[in-house]
């Protein structure tokens, strides 16, 4: 396909994860430009961008790189392009999903969908009153937050309440946390099932290190697909390629549109006592997996960068149209 006049925008935040697009897009000739989302600015009162199409891939675990000014800068940026007429790849829509697990959940729950029970608080002390209506053991997860940074378990009340007189809880970077019923996923491990145009792309088994909660697609970079009984393998995360039953493929993909994701993944854990999905987690703005050719067979940034050239066809042909 033939480029349009203007390149690509990628508005992103992590220079190492983005290297594969990147180098994927300068293979194709397909001129593109980087924004940083950290450091930027625009005029409201243009009328124009010099972008064909803006791809926007930043993840709400900036503000774990020092950028966190990039989360809530990205809205604003977003409805001025779209005001604009400019085409975006994961739009404001995606993005208010993307920062708030409070909506993932209810976007979920719209659906008729199973999670893990969760009541939403906005001060400390509402904590303990929501985590007494639950069962414990219960997870604390800032509603704005994303690879599993600042999740924090207690077993009982009386731990949870110890933490709370020490001023050991923080309610995080909006000031909003969910506590939610831990649920100890079956087999050991949790699902990610990655989507591209609302569309099932790829699903990864993570058998997570035990006590840890980060589970980074692109930062799973010691891969391990051995026997899970094999010596010292809690001391790290075990990834393995999986495809799920067509029922939670069609979920995912009931999220993914619900959600208006272009790009993204969901996650989900199968209880152990009723054998059912609860899914958990939407990542409007994942990366993909780390090794992916050696985990999942294919390089999922050619199927990314194919949409993208899909995406810029009606653009070139506008741009091209003959004069009458």
């Amino acid at each position: 396909m033939k480029s349009p006049n203007k390149p690509i925008g990628i508005f992103y935040e992590h220079h190492v994860w983005f290297k594969p697009l990147f180098d994927e897009l300068q293979r194709r000739n397909i001129p593109f430009v980087r924004i940083n989302a950290a450091q930027n600015q625009f005029n409201p009162q243009e009328r124009d961008a010099p972008y064909s199409l803006v791809v926007n891939r930043v993840s709400s675990s900036a503000y774990l790189r020092g950028n966190v000014q990039g989360i809530f800068y990205t809205a604003n940026f977003l409805n001025h392009i779209e005001r604009l007429g400019i085409p975006v790849v994961n739009g404001t829509f995606a993005q208010e999903i993307e920062t708030s697990k409070a909506r993932q959940l209810g976007l979920i729950a719209s659906l008729g969908l199973s999670f893990p029970k969760t009541r939403v608080i906005n001060h400390i002390s509402q904590l303990l009153s929501a985590a007494k209506s639950l069962r414990f053991p219960i997870l604390l997860k800032p509603n704005l937050g994303s690879i599993g940074a600042g999740i924090l378990k207690f077993d009982t009340p009386q731990k949870l309440q110890r933490a709370i007189d020490l001023h050991q809880i923080n309610l995080g970077v909006d000031h909003s946390t969910l506590v939610q019923e831990f649920i100890p996923p079956k087999g050991g491990y949790i699902v990610r099932v990655e989507t591209l145009n609302s569309k099932f792309l790829y699903a990864i088994k993570i058998f997570p290190a035990r006590g840890n909660f980060n589970l980074s697609a692109a930062e799973l970079h010691e891969i391990r697909t051995a026997d899970k009984d094999s010596e010292n393998s809690t001391g790290r995360i075990r990834v393995e390629s999986f495809v799920p039953d067509r029922k939670i493929i069609d979920d995912v993909e009931r999220i993914a549109k619900a959600a208006r994701l272009d790009a993204g993944g969901v996650e989900y854990l199968i209880h152990p006592e009723t054998n059912e999905p609860h899914y958990y987690d939407i990542n409007a703005l994942s990366n993909f997996i780390a090794q992916a050719e050696d985990v999942i067979g294919f390089n999922p940034h050619e199927a990314f960068v194919d949409y993208l050239e899909q995406r810029l066809q009606p653009v070139y042909e506008l741009e091209h149209k003959p004069l009458l």
